[in-house]
């Protein structure tokens, strides 16, 4: 393959690596599905290809959606064992970030709320919402008509309208300044002041640190500051699990505020945190380790913040 094919390709893997992203909602496949794209270009004529963007694009969403559909990812998405990936601020992989809604699509809210959508819904939706292409591209993109591009689109914007609580968007400081207060009680045990920074209707699901097959659920401010303190509560146990004692840092993860717990510069555990007018109205926490490869890479390049807890 000559270099300027290859060339070519490189120039636009960070777009690729984004959209596959959006709509796996894992680094992991979505890197796969990228290199199973340069594989094709690879064996492609490419003297017929008129547009090698869009043809690569098509690609790599057929691809993706070859993926959704696939047995074993329906049946581990279904049973409810599925978390998005949560990556560092700064990683490329986040892709475009210049709106309000670009930004949101990649939260790991919105990630998991797309769920809901059936694989088309949500290429249309990431392609049209992410991305900027009319639906006369996406057409030709999903070998779809133009109006069902349409009614795809406005189905998926409905669906996920209908259960996505938005309260405007959070400066990082504002942001920053719940976190802090809401480790402080989490760590502290003061229970009264962490259920005070949770809304009324709060949720919160974990993975269990990969130890249960499902993931677990909680609602209402009462039990999830019940879960959130236990989880927090320093014990021996937990420091032979994690490797280590913790320290604790606040970084940016999929455009929020979180919680990093840090052992040798590995980072063992994330807790990621929507703010809605100051309080907290959902929590994830992941520490799974194979949703965490990925943030790792990019922690060992990050020159983090000075912990806010150093020994936990």
């Amino acid at each position: 393959m000559e270099g300027a094919a290859i060339d070519r390709f490189e120039a636009g893997r960070g777009r690729l690596a984004s959209l596959a992203y959006r709509l796996l909602g894992s680094a992991a496949d979505a890197e796969d599905a990228v290199q199973d794209a340069f594989l094709r270009w690879q064996a492609a004529d490419r003297e017929r290809i008129a547009v090698p963007e869009a043809w690569l694009t098509k690609v790599v969403t057929h691809l993706c959606l070859d993926r959704l559909r696939s047995a074993q990812a329906r049946h581990e998405r279904v049973a409810g064992a599925w978390l998005p990936e949560p990556l560092l601020e700064g990683d490329p992989m986040l892709g475009p970030a210049d709106t309000v809604e670009q930004r949101e699509l990649v939260s790991l809210a919105v990630l998991t709320l797309m769920e809901r959508l059936s694989p088309v819904e949500r290429a249309v939706y990431v392609l049209r919402e992410a991305f900027s292409y009319s639906h006369a591209e996406i057409a030709g993109i999903l070998d779809i008509s133009e109006s069902a591009s349409q009614q795809h689109v406005h189905r998926a914007r409905v669906r996920v309208a209908a259960e996505r609580r938005r309260g405007g968007e959070v400066d990082p400081a504002s942001a920053r300044r719940v976190v802090e207060e809401f480790l402080a009680a989490a760590t502290t045990g003061r229970t009264e002041r962490l259920v005070a920074l949770l809304t009324d209707d709060v949720t919160a699901v974990s993975d269990g640190a990969g130890l249960s097959r499902r993931l677990l659920r909680y609602r209402t401010a009462e039990r999830v500051a019940s879960f959130v303190r236990a989880g927090f509560k320093p014990t021996p146990a937990k420091r032979r699990l994690a490797g280590g004692s913790l320290a604790m840092h606040i970084a940016q993860i999929n455009g929020s505020p979180a919680v990093l717990a840090v052992v040798d510069d590995r980072v063992v555990g994330v807790v990621a945190l929507e703010v809605n007018e100051g309080k907290v109205a959902s929590l994830s926490g992941i520490a799974a380790a194979a949703r965490l490869s990925r943030l790792n890479e990019y922690w060992r390049r990050h020159e983090p913040d000075v912990p806010v807890i150093s020994a936990w």
